[in-house]
Order: C-alpha cells, then sequence, then structure tokens
C-alpha cells in the first residue's frame, strides 16, 4: 500500500508523511527529492511550474510507487499532488491512497513565514491554492490538530493499526 500525503506548500506533508511512516515502519519517499534540477530552478525564482514540467516528475514518482507495491512493500509519500490528473497519475502505480492536509491560506502564510524551504517561496502559495482541486475520497485532515492527532487520524481512517495495510 501507498499513502499520498498532499495539500499545499506549508501544510505539513513532510512532517506528517515522516511520522507515520515511523509509527508504521514503512519507507518514507519526499516528492521533492524527485524534482528535475530545471523545476527547481523555477520554483525557486517564484514561478509556479506548468503541467508539462510536472509530467515527467509525476511519472518518476509512479514509477518508484509501482516499485513499491510490486515488490509488497507499503511507503508514504509525500507530495503536493494539486490536481485530480496529477492524483491520477499517481494511483496508476497500485494500491495508492491519498490523504489530504487541509488548511485555510491564512494558517499556511502563517507557516511558511516561519520556514525556510530550499527552494519554495511563501509567493507561490497563492497559485497552489488557485491549482488545488480538493480531493474527492481521501482522507481529510485539518493541519490545525497537532502532529500525532493527524498521524492517527491517518492510522484509523486507512485501518493501518498493527500493521494492517488493507
Amino acid at each position: 500500500m501507498i499513502v499520498v500525503v498532499m495539500g499545499v506548500s506549508g501544510s505539513g506533508k513532510t512532517t506528517v508523511g515522516e511520522a507515520l511512516a515511523a509509527k508504521l515502519g514503512w519507507r518514507f519517499l519526499d516528492a521533492d527529492d524527485f524534482h528535475p534540477p530545471a523545476n527547481v530552478a523555477k520554483m525557486a525564482t517564484g514561478t509556479p511550474l506548468t503541467d508539462d514540467d510536472r509530467w515527467p516528475w509525476l511519472d518518476r514518482l509512479a514509477e518508484e510507487l509501482r516499485g513499491a507495491n510490486a515488490g509488497g512493500g507499503n511507503a508514504v509519500l509525500a507530495c503536493s499532488a494539486l490536481r485530480q490528473a496529477y492524483r491520477d497519475r499517481l494511483a496508476a502505480a497500485g494500491d495508492v491512497h491519498f490523504v489530504h492536509l487541509a488548511g485555510d491560506m491564512a494558517t499556511i502564510a502563517d507557516r511558511l513565514a516561519a520556514r525556510r524551504h530550499r527552494y519554495m517561496p511563501p509567493s507561490l502559495l497563492q497559485s497552489q491554492f488557485a491549482t488545488l482541486e480538493p480531493p474527492v475520497g481521501a482522507v481529510s485532515i485539518d493541519v490545525r490538530e497537532p502532529l500525532h492527532a493527524q498521524v492517527d487520524a491517518i492510522v484509523a481512517a486507512l485501518d493501518l493499526a498493527q500493521g494492517n495495510s488493507r
């Protein structure tokens, strides 16, 4: 099983994803680590990515997830996956479930102001919210909840207690 922890920049995808993977003893993948240098350079200048920028990156991620599923392994992927078309691309990898870290613009903007990302400037938050298509059928988690509560809610919603992987 693959759990994709998704949401806009600053929603806590990496933090929640790492905590969830640690709790479950699963492999953790951060989609940011798979961006080609051209995408990183573009975002670092405050320029939003286009779909043409994203497709090769999403295909690379889907291939990684396909490999994890084929080997019978479980993994947690932190990935923005803002549009349904992006989620469809990832879901083609097999047993993939989505968790949406949901929060309002003000909450996320405050978080971004308090952190420094290696290439994602706070100026891109508006474009992230503009691109976001709220997922249908995904587990929705309130980003204002404490980390442990978010992780526990994901485990309960996906029935992952005691290592279950449906």
